[in-house]
């Protein structure tokens, strides 16, 4: 499974949680002590961006990390990586 898809998965998941909370991102960025800036990246599930930055955005939602088996990727996702 590549990385790259997962991080990504894991940042649609972030906003998911962030938007059904009604939350913006700056509101979300205050609570987790980052920029508005470091949120974005998070949720467009950059590489560069630190697992701390993660971690302090999921604190902030009352969210923890799962590890669960990887699923197959959609055509989406497929179509996201060639672009």
């Amino acid at each position: 499974m590549d990385y790259s898809l997962l991080v990504s998965r894991l940042g649609k998941q972030i906003r998911d949680k962030r938007v059904n909370r009604g939350l913006t991102q700056a509101r979300l960025a205050e609570l987790a002590g980052l920029t508005r800036q470091k949120v974005i990246a998070v949720e467009k599930g950059t590489l560069s961006v630190a697992m701390v930055a993660y971690a302090r955005v999921l604190g902030a939602l009352d969210c923890e990390f799962a590890v669960i088996p990887a699923a197959m990727p959609t055509l989406e996702e497929l179509g996201d990586l060639f672009e």
